[in-house]
């Protein structure tokens, strides 16, 4: 079983340099942008989260970067798309379940 929920885990740095563990939860192009959706990875089932939404955007090198949303009214359209596909991941999952 703990083969099959493997998790993406990442490691970010915060604005004051302190490093910290998310987990991937999903990824969605938006207004022809991609931004990803993390929790924290060392939460329990009990613990109330923030979700955390980052836009991925390329750098002049090639290589992939993310960058916090400064918009607000960005990040609750975000919001309420990762929340949607969140909630319809987890009922095709009980759904699987009960079969």
């Amino acid at each position: 079983m703990a083969d099959e929920m493997e998790k993406n885990i990442l490691i970010l740095t915060d604005e004051d340099g302190q490093d910290f563990e998310v987990e991937h939860l999903d990824t969605v192009e938006y207004n022809n942008q991609v931004y990803a959706a993390f929790i924290p990875a060392t939460m329990s089932l009990d613990d109330s989260y923030e979700l955390i939404i980052m836009k991925i955007v390329l750098e002049e090198n090639g290589d992939e970067a993310l960058v916090t949303l400064e918009d607000e009214e960005e990040e609750a359209e975000l919001f309420q798309i990762f929340c949607e596909r969140l909630e319809e991941s987890f009922d095709e999952e009980g759904e699987e379940d009960a079969e």
